[in-house]
């Protein structure tokens, strides 16, 4: 990718507003979010979008990273989450 595509990318979702994106959802979503993020911080991210989408589901997983669907401590459970969101 290269430096620039990585700035890039980083300028793209850290710049791109999409609070009113946010709020036209019409199927409640399954945010995930591990509390040890040091990316993208939990408290600037996921615990103000759940504030914004109606019937959200909110997981938190403790002690995961950004990228946490790639850690051992969480393999399946992203997954896990989404099809029993999904159920309902």
């Amino acid at each position: 990718m290269g430096i620039k595509g990585a700035h890039d990318r980083i300028q793209a979702f850290s710049g791109t507003d999409l609070t009113e994106d946010l709020k036209k959802m019409r199927h409640p979503p399954l945010i995930i979010h591990g509390d040890d993020d040091r990316i993208v911080p939990l408290a600037a991210s996921a615990n103000e979008t759940s504030k914004l989408v109606k019937d959200v589901t909110f997981e938190v997983y403790p002690g995961a990273p950004h990228g946490l669907s790639t850690v051992p401590e969480c393999a399946g459970r992203p997954n896990a989450d989404l099809l029993e969101s999904a159920r309902g």
